[in-house]
């Protein structure tokens, strides 16, 4: 069972500051996860063999082909302000 004290040590090592709001509702749901993993746990699980997913993943990737790439005409052909052939954008 998760405790107080180990939300806010956890979130002491992640420097957040929780209010006693989030401490008492991140409690909650990370007691209710443990929950979830104890009723697997009462799984048998002898015939089920170890997987790294759920689903069987594909790849679904494009093939890597060359292809020709904008001129830079084309590439600054909508651009509001060029600096030194680049981009120029707003400081942030």
């Amino acid at each position: 069972m998760i405790t107080r004290d180990d939300v806010l040590h956890v979130a002491k090592l992640a420097r957040l500051a929780l209010s006693d709001e989030e401490v008492e509702r991140f409690q909650a749901q990370l007691n209710a996860i443990l929950e979830a993993i104890s009723k697997v746990s009462e799984l048998d699980l002898d015939d089920v063999p170890p997987t790294s997913h759920a689903l069987a993943l594909v790849n679904r990737l494009a093939a890597d082909v060359p292809a020709t790439t904008l001129s830079h005409e084309e590439a600054f052909a909508n651009t509001p302000a060029i600096e030194d052939d680049a981009f120029r954008v707003p400081a942030s």
